[in-house]
């Protein structure tokens, strides 16, 4: 019976590891959608604008997972929103700014 319950324990993720693989998937999906959009010469403000309707299931994710690890640590609901919400807006500054990088030197980001 503890050798079950030890292997079920293992078994379960930890919220760290649960926002591990939803940054993972998220980071993925905006990748790719920034590569669809440079080779579809998308210009920037197409870009900017589309990015936070795009990878909506994975920012859900990732945004749920960071929110259940801040509460796991013992934030606030407010302040476990917040750092979440302040993760996905730094998530979608740091693809803006590789799209003009991207998009000023005519390269793709390699996979």
């Amino acid at each position: 019976m503890l050798i079950t319950t030890l292997v079920l324990a293992m078994m379960v993720q930890s919220p760290a590891a649960t926002v591990d693989r939803t940054r993972a998937a998220f980071t993925k999906c905006l990748r790719d959608d920034l590569k669809r959009a440079l080779e579809a010469k998308v210009e920037e403000a197409e870009y900017v604008m589309t990015l936070k309707a795009n990878c909506t299931a994975e920012r859900d994710a990732f945004r749920k997972a960071v929110i259940a690890l801040g509460r796991a640590a013992g934030d606030s609901e407010k302040v476990a929103t917040e750092d979440a919400d302040w993760q996905v807006v730094d998530y979608h500054d740091n693809f803006t700014e590789k799209f003009r990088d991207y998009k000023a030197t005519n390269t793709l980001p390699g996979d």
